[in-house]
């Protein structure tokens, strides 16, 4: 079988590919770091690699003022993008990815028992409504738990990446700039999802078998959730026509010398992390290419229209640069 039938994206032969360096924002894992220190064959490509100490700031600066050429991005972010209309597209590659089970969080005196107890409560998201994992959290509470979202008022702390998002009537942003442990334990709101920070006993994983529930959800399902992407300005895509390709091709590379090393040294990040322990359930920890992630885009896309991200579901192949 052809590369292009088992991925559903093909990167071209070497040729000639003239161009100037790129400036490219990717945060700093295991996977990151062989094309960051020029451990992998970078080819013909001339990148600039912008100093990066948190990605999401650098996710902003790319919604707000397109001042990468390449930057890493969250697959939700991406997709609100996409439906403002901003001019940057996706090659398909994964470069965080995890499950989310563990990410929802009560405060027990506020009496939530299991997930249904969610409705008719504020919850809040860390940082924006549209996160990734808020995204894949939710997703699982409705799908899996019956959980009526329209009936939950969502409490992000931040503003939206994309400027242009318009949120849904039940997102309540009068708490941008709190403390999400502040939030919690005061009980302002009884639950959150993300990173809370908290280390207090009245706070508690509202799915006390969160891993379990998680590699479970991916047996049944076969999704195996994508967090963060890639994506190359529209302008850099018509100016230098083989360049997505070329980039495509250097991450394989790069995959390919993180993964010889994977079991072998300390995870870097909390992602290396958690790479080492779902390889044992998902087995390639990050599968790139169209077709191997085809259920958890289809998913992406489904739950950014019933959370109400998006007006309409994007097909997956048009997230993406097209396949030569």
């Amino acid at each position: 079988m052809t590369a292009a039938g088992r991925t559903g994206y093909c990167p071209r032969g070497k040729g000639s590919l003239s161009m100037p360096p790129l400036t490219i924002a990717l945060g700093n894992y295991g996977l990151t770091k062989p094309i960051k220190q020029a451990g992998a064959d970078l080819g013909r490509l001339n990148l600039k690699f912008v100093e990066v100490d948190q990605i999401v700031p650098m996710m902003r600066r790319m919604c707000r003022g397109l001042e990468f050429d390449i930057c890493e991005m969250a697959f939700t972010t991406y997709v609100c993008a996409r439906a403002a209309g901003l001019p940057f597209t996706a090659i398909p590659v994964f470069v965080t990815r995890n499950f989310h089970h563990w990410a929802i969080f009560i405060n027990t005196k506020s009496g939530i028992k299991e997930p249904k107890d969610l409705e008719g409560r504020k919850v809040g998201v860390n940082r924006g409504y549209t996160v990734t994992t808020g995204l894949w959290a939710r997703g699982v509470l409705q799908t899996e738990y019956g959980v009526d979202l329209d009936k939950v008022t969502w409490v992000p702390t931040d503003d939206e990446h994309v400027a242009e998002f318009d949120a849904p009537k039940n997102v309540d942003y009068s708490f941008r700039g709190a403390k999400m442990q502040e939030l919690l334990l005061s009980g302002k709101i009884d639950a959150a999802i993300g990173e809370v920070g908290v280390d207090a006993p009245e706070v508690k994983p509202l799915l006390p078998n969160a891993r379990t529930d998680a590699f479970g959800y991916f047996r049944k399902t076969g999704i195996y959730p994508i967090n963060h992407g890639v994506v190359i300005k529209d302008s850099v895509l018509k100016e230098k026509p083989g360049i997505a390709d070329e980039l495509y091709r250097a991450f394989v590379a790069a995959k390919a010398e993180y993964l010889k090393n994977l079991d072998k040294t300390e995870a870097n990040t909390s992602w290396d992390a958690a790479a080492k322990v779902n390889k044992e359930v998902v087995g390639d920890p990050f599968p790139f290419g169209i077709e191997p992630n085809r259920k958890a885009l289809e998913a992406i896309t489904q739950f950014a229209v019933d959370q109400k991200m998006v007006p309409r579901k994007f097909t997956v192949e048009e997230l993406f640069v097209p396949a030569n």
